[in-house]
């Protein structure tokens, strides 16, 4: 099956935010090095059959080595492709590293970012598992203790690049919070993404309003 490509644009609802950066950022911003991610994420998408093949195998071989947009992206593949349950759980395990980068960002306004990935690519995925309160879960805890047991070998600052800091923020200024506040944060945002299961398995179970 193909996945349709897409041109390259300004960042919008058809692009996955992180897939372009179409201005540069300056300090240390411009450090931020996203171009494996972009190229990762324009393979998936594209309209090459053999190298999104060859992407789908590079990021599930190593996927703690991908920041969230690349997840984002094999999870409409794997879609696309008839694996509708392992897209799902991709999915969410792109979701909720995404929380956790814009969690630990300092720039509020980065956060943005996850709402236009989930707006991007998620109605499939919500279609699909939103059927099935069981399977639901079962994705979402799957995800949950994946992204506990797996660790976060990319540039958490690419959500840096999506805040408004990124271009005419205050130089000097701390992109991240301190490093060892991470694991709480990390749980912290576990525990609040799970707490968001249990109220949408609520309002499924409550039915239409």
């Amino acid at each position: 099956m193909r996945v349709p490509g897409r041109a390259p644009h300004a960042r919008g609802m058809d692009e996955p935010a992180g897939a372009r950066v179409t201005l540069t950022p300056g300090g240390a911003y411009a450090e931020i090095d996203v171009a494996g991610q972009n190229a990762a994420v324009g393979a998936l998408l594209g309209p090459d059959e053999a190298g999104r093949a060859r992407a789908v195998t590079a990021v599930l071989e190593a996927p703690g080595r991908f920041a969230p947009p690349v997840l984002y992206a094999l999870s409409e593949v794997l879609s696309v492709y008839g694996e509708r349950d392992e897209g799902a759980f991709w999915f969410y395990a792109a979701q909720l590293r995404a929380r956790f980068d814009a969690n630990r960002c300092t720039d509020p306004t980065a956060a943005a970012a996850v709402g236009s990935l989930n707006e991007r690519f998620g109605p499939p995925v919500k279609a699909h598992a939103f059927r099935d309160p069981d399977l639901l879960r079962a994705l979402v805890e799957r995800a949950v203790a994946w992204d506990r047991a797996t660790p976060h070998d990319y540039d958490h600052r690419w959500i840096n690049l999506h805040g408004m800091a990124a271009f005419g923020g205050p130089a000097g200024e701390p992109l991240s919070l301190p490093a060892p506040e991470w694991a709480a944060l990390a749980e912290r945002t576990r525990r609040d993404y799970r707490a968001g299961l249990e109220e949408a398995l609520r309002r499924l179970a409550a039915g239409p309003a």
